[in-house]
């Protein structure tokens, strides 16, 4: 009976024993499942700690790329505004510099329209004096135009005998011709300038080759008033001695050429000009 007691007690424990071990086995393998979550869970966390990271990196990257380029924006804005205002400033200079170019142009063309009319006017003159003096000998009296004036040179061997001033008979022939030319022209004017040589001279009457010279020159412009009625308004009388010379006085041909009395056509700037601002006025008018 104690036998069969202590062979019960001990399947008892035998069985107690088993059992335990079996939930123990079980609990292990329960934690071992656990753990192994646990480790992977660690895992995807740790990944996605550094995902995380990676990103907030990335996104302060984008960020700053958006800020730099708001900053870039705002500075070409910015310039598309300042060139806008500096196309705009080059528009109204530019248009200022075509208005000046058009108003310089309309001033040549008013300016070369006058001088034309000018020449025209001279070229007239020309013609009309060298018709009307064609029959004298070139030696004897030369018609030239210098930068648009219009120069009449008679010798003095034509107008006066040696030392004197009173105009010869022949010479008013010559004095009647130029005198029939400007009074068909009465808006011209004109200066006589009486010219020497070098030889002195000196009388009861002249005192100088200046003196000589002066009265030559007032010696025609009477001529020139009294005998063919040119209004003395339009003639100047002047002398220029020995010192404008055509030709070195070394040789008596070279002092008989510069023995010479010189009738010069005066240009009227005053209505020059006043063709000029006529010519500007037109323009304008046409324009407006």
């Amino acid at each position: 009976m104690k036998k069969a007691m202590i062979i019960g007690a001990s399947m008892a424990v035998l069985l107690s024993s088993c059992v335990s071990q079996k939930k123990f086995s079980d609990l292990e393998a329960k934690q071992k499942e656990t753990q192994d979550l646990l480790n992977t869970a660690t895992v995807k966390l740790n990944s996605c700690l550094e995902e995380k990271a990676s990103e907030s990196s990335e996104l302060k990257v984008l960020r700053d790329q958006v800020n730099n380029l708001k900053n870039q924006n705002s500075a070409l804005l910015n310039n598309v505004g300042n060139l806008a205002t500096l196309s705009t400033k080059e528009a109204e200079n530019l248009e200022r510099s075509l208005e000046s170019i058009k108003e310089k142009d309309l001033q040549i063309k008013t300016m070369n329209d006058a001088l034309n009319k000018k020449d025209s006017v001279t070229l007239a003159l020309v013609t009309s004096l060298k018709g009307a003096l064609g029959n004298l000998a070139d030696e004897d009296i030369e018609i030239n135009v210098e930068k648009g004036v219009v120069y009449v040179s008679i010798s003095d061997k034509l107008l006066f005998k040696s030392g004197s001033y009173n105009v010869s008979t022949r010479a008013k022939e010559v004095l009647g011709k130029v005198a029939k030319v400007v009074n068909d022209k009465p808006d011209i004017e004109f200066l006589v300038e009486g010219h020497t040589d070098n030889v002195p001279i000196k009388n009861k009457v002249l005192l100088d080759n200046w003196d000589l010279s002066v009265k030559r020159a007032t010696s025609v412009v009477r001529v020139l008033q009294n005998d063919f009625g040119v209004d003395p308004k339009r003639m100047t009388a002047a002398g220029r001695s020995y010192y404008v010379p055509v030709a070195d006085n070394n040789s008596a041909a070279n002092k008989a050429k510069n023995r010479r009395t010189r009738i010069v056509v005066l240009p009227k700037l005053d209505q020059f000009y006043n063709m000029i601002e006529d010519g500007m006025k037109k323009a304008t008018e046409g324009g407006n």
